[in-house]
């Protein structure tokens, strides 16, 4: 069962649209819960969540590579145009920084990814940083898990 949740639920919260109802507090719980129980290993659902996040990011990058300017016109994003512009505010903001503060607030992390794919962000700049974003953010997921106490 952990190897199918701690990714697939890591991708749910960052994938276009489906992040915006799957909230990274499940995530946490789920792993914290797997972790205390001696169901997982924190060096086996580590690399999970990882790879869920990677994957759900870049699906959100290249929906916005693909999708380019047309994305305000969808009915999904007409709906939800109040987040959408709190988005691109913060992309405005902190330039090549949102990649990895998207990763990090739970608020834009679906949407920041799709916006910066139609910005025209070349694809390896945005790996490069979205690797390390979400390597961040997995060590982060880590402290929460065990307790930052463990860590200190």
């Amino acid at each position: 069962m952990a190897w199918v949740a701690v990714p697939s639920l890591a991708l749910l919260e960052a994938c276009p649209g489906v992040g915006f109802f799957i909230s990274g507090i499940i995530l946490l719980s789920i792993c914290t819960f797997l972790y205390a129980e001696d169901l997982i290993t924190l060096s086996t659902m580590l690399p999970l969540a990882f790879a869920g996040a990677c994957i759900g990011d870049h699906l959100g990058f290249y929906a916005g590579r693909w999708l380019g300017p047309r994305i305000r016109e969808t009915k999904f994003a007409t709906k939800r145009l109040n987040k959408i512009e709190k988005a691109e505010a913060f992309i405005r903001k902190y330039g090549s920084y949102s990649i990895l503060l998207g990763r990090l607030l739970t608020s834009v992390r679906s949407v920041v990814p799709i916006l910066i794919g139609a910005s025209g962000l070349g694809r390896l700049k945005f790996t490069i940083s979205d690797i390390l974003a979400c390597a961040i953010w997995t060590w982060g997921l880590a402290m929460l898990v065990v307790g930052i106490e463990n860590f200190l």
